[in-house]
């Protein structure tokens, strides 16, 4: 069985599931309800009827894209992948992001264990993907729908309860999310994170990247910078595994601004913007998105997700290698 699982690229493998599988949800959902919301924003903004088509188009395929995407991840036969595709879409339809997920991840790998098994392939393989897709979207779906949904009002009402305490650790777990090669947008769209919760999220997902780009500045230069501060604090990765206490300068930048971002100024969020920080600006769209644009909320946004935690980040660092803690190279990545 070991063997027959092997030669399917089937490798029950919480990694697999759970980085992998999940790290390519989130470019499904980068590529339809991020970017679709992004476009449909612009279009009412400036009054484009066409990006507002658009836009709305693409975020209602939301459940198609992150069946495709996951299917891809896990290195899906054509015939699989095009199924997937189906059961992403009945799975966001029944259960939501989670729920289309779910169905595509277990469709994907039945419909791989079946894949050129038969003579009858061309029917066989859409036949059974589509079948344990469509049977996880409607009896598993829901619940982990419902479950992700529970969860996250209970971190959004501890936030807006306890926004001292609970701003700082959302902004420390969502921003550690981020550096981590998970998604941190896939978890915030599928937890539902919004208002205060979500601006916290934000502020500690930016801290990570302005913070590891400019305390990594040494290292890097400029387009180091540009890559971890608009990119990803991923890259990041193999370093921190060298040596972990790189990640105070950023992480205690996000602790720190996040419960002032919430508390003095109301940052919100939604769930697209808020384990997205700097990437891409998104973030700081949905930012504006979810607060309306004044002067004031971007005088904000600017102060907590770039200023803030670039300053907080640099003094923090600067402080570390004088005291050994950090060595020239520490946090060199190649880009």
């Amino acid at each position: 069985m070991k063997q027959f699982f092997r030669k399917k690229g089937v490798t029950l493998s919480p990694k697999v599931y759970f980085i992998t599988a999940l790290s390519y949800m989130a470019l499904g959902l980068f590529s339809s309800l991020i970017i679709g919301l992004i476009l449909k924003t612009i279009g009412q903004e400036l009054g484009i009827e066409f990006f507002v088509t658009v836009g709305t188009s693409a975020m209602g395929l939301m459940g198609a894209a992150i069946g495709a995407a996951v299917a891809f991840g896990l290195n899906a036969p054509p015939l699989v992948l095009f199924s997937a595709l189906i059961c992403g879409a009945a799975g966001a339809e029944l259960g939501g992001p989670a729920g289309s997920y779910a169905a595509a991840l277990l469709a994907a790998e039945a419909g791989k264990l079946i894949s050129k098994e038969t003579k009858i392939d061309i029917i066989a393989t859409p036949f059974v993907t589509l079948i344990v897709g469509f049977a996880v979207a409607a009896f598993i779906g829901p619940g982990i729908a419902s479950f992700m949904t529970w969860f996250g009002e209970v971190v959004m009402w501890a936030t807006e309860q306890r926004p001292l305490l609970m701003g700082m650790l959302v902004a420390a777990l969502m921003g550690l999310a981020l550096t981590a090669p998970i998604s941190s947008a896939a978890i915030a769209i599928m937890l539902g994170l919004e208002g205060v919760a979500a601006g916290a999220a934000t502020i500690g997902c930016a801290a990570q990247m302005v913070g590891f780009a400019t305390s990594s500045y040494r290292d890097n230069g400029f387009g180091g910078w540009i890559a971890q501060g608009i990119g990803t604090s991923m890259l990041q990765v193999a370093n921190i595994v060298k040596n972990p206490l790189i990640l105070i300068p950023p992480t205690a930048a996000g602790v720190i601004l996040a419960p002032v971002g919430i508390i003095l100024f109301n940052m919100i969020n939604n769930p697209a913007g808020a384990g997205m920080g700097t990437a891409g600006f998104v973030g700081q769209m949905m930012t504006l998105e979810s607060m309306g644009f004044s002067v004031f909320i971007l005088l904000y946004i600017i102060g907590l997700h770039f200023i803030g935690p670039a300053l907080i980040s640099l003094v923090l660092s600067e402080w570390m290698r004088k005291k050994g803690w950090i060595k020239p190279g520490d946090m060199k990545i190649d880009y």
